[in-house]
């Protein structure tokens, strides 16, 4: 018997190593002399360039850049192999980096991740993974870009620096100056919202609030968009709005995609390809897999979901170890999830329930290899 274990971490209470740990004794106890193999995985979001780094054996860079407020920051990334690499830009532009009583998106800046990504174009990497959740940004990506050598201008010629006020007041964009290496680098944006650049659903209607705008603050940053849009369109020809993701993480999909002909992805697909997986299923006769809590949700870029799919593609079963199930949490068992078990096995509060989380994964990982012990009997 061989068991793949490939679970999310449950954020606040299990690391994706302990759950591997953790279902390898289980494995042992009831399948003696079994082989078991475990990578941590992630979706795109927090802990995703650690989760890859892991699996693949990378390492990590870092660099030194100026954080959401410009203040000084060292920041890490992860290098997979001598050509690729993956950036998470909660990293150099996380929005807990800011203060919560200083929050404004008006202010803050996405020049950090263009710091990261033109360390990594300067230390030779071809490739490179971005994942953009987190953001403590609403800049059309324009500080990003500048740190590229893009520069972005107001009607008198002056270079702007790339915070969110400044998005009314572009009028003309220069990318003659942009890194030379960008032209030989394969981008690719780790993007699971389909939210376009402006409007109602747009970057700042649907994401401003939780960075610290206000109504009036929305409203002059929606209208910087919409002019930031509006000079795209003209200068460069392209609609952003009919890009999907374009608005994700204040509008850095819309620049990646823009200026860099970044490819947009699932975060887990892309994840899955960085660390081959498909390849990990070879000879696998179940894979184990999970995060915090199973809904409707996870069926779509979330790791149960993705895990789900490739393993159905090679009629390979699927178990996923949840905290809890929410509504629609059945919907997965079309994604290639045969079961799902919820580590929950009593009356308890959400602080108990991660408190006692190692206990409780334990006890569901023990009675799922029982049941399985109990059918092949």
């Amino acid at each position: 018997m061989k068991f793949l274990f490939a679970s999310d971490s449950f954020k606040g209470s299990l690391t994706s190593r302990q759950i591997i740990d953790i279902l390898t004794v289980a494995a042992k106890k009831y399948f003696p002399g079994c082989e078991t193999a475990g990578f941590p995985v992630a979706d795109g979001g927090e802990g995703t360039v650690d989760a890859v780094i892991a699996a693949v054996k990378g390492s990590m860079e870092t660099a030194d850049v100026h954080g959401p407020l410009m203040e000084t920051e060292t920041a890490s990334y992860g290098k997979v192999n001598d050509r690729s690499a993956i950036i998470e830009m909660a990293a150099a532009s996380g929005l807990p980096m800011v203060p919560a009583d200083r929050r404004n998106p008006m202010k803050t800046t996405s020049i950090g991740t263009g710091e990261l990504i033109r360390d990594a174009l300067d230390k030779g990497y071809r490739e490179i993974s971005i994942a953009i959740g987190g953001s403590a940004t609403n800049d059309g990506g324009m500080g990003a870009m500048t740190a590229l050598g893009i520069r972005f201008l107001d009607k008198e010629g002056n270079e702007l620096t790339g915070v969110g006020e400044d998005l009314i007041k572009v009028a003309s964009i220069d990318m003659s100056s942009i890194h030379p290496a960008v032209e030989e680098t394969a981008f690719t944006v780790m993007c699971d919202v389909n939210n376009p650049l402006t409007g109602e659903h747009g970057a700042t209607y649907t994401f401003g609030m939780q960075k610290g705008a206000d109504e009036e603050k929305l409203r002059a940053l929606e209208t910087g968009m919409k002019n930031y849009a509006s000079v795209i369109r003209e200068q460069l020809g392209v609609d952003v709005d009919a890009i999907p993701g374009s608005g994700a993480a204040g509008g850095l999909g819309a620049a990646l995609k823009v200026f860099l002909h970044a490819d947009m992805k699932s975060g887990i697909e892309t994840v899955l390809d960085l660390i081959d997986f498909n390849s990990h299923l070879e000879g696998t006769d179940l894979v184990i897999t999970g995060e915090g809590r199973m809904d409707w949700q996870s069926a779509f870029g979330k790791v149960p979901g993705g895990i789900g799919l490739r393993c159905k593609a090679k009629d390979i079963p699927v178990i996923a170890i949840t905290g809890g199930m929410g509504k629609g949490a059945q919907g997965l068992y079309e994604y290639g999830i045969s079961s799902i078990i919820p580590t929950v096995n009593g009356p308890m509060t959400l602080e108990e329930a991660m408190e006692r989380a190692e206990e409780l994964y334990a006890d569901a990982a023990d009675r799922m290899f029982r049941i399985l012990k109990t059918g092949m009997k």
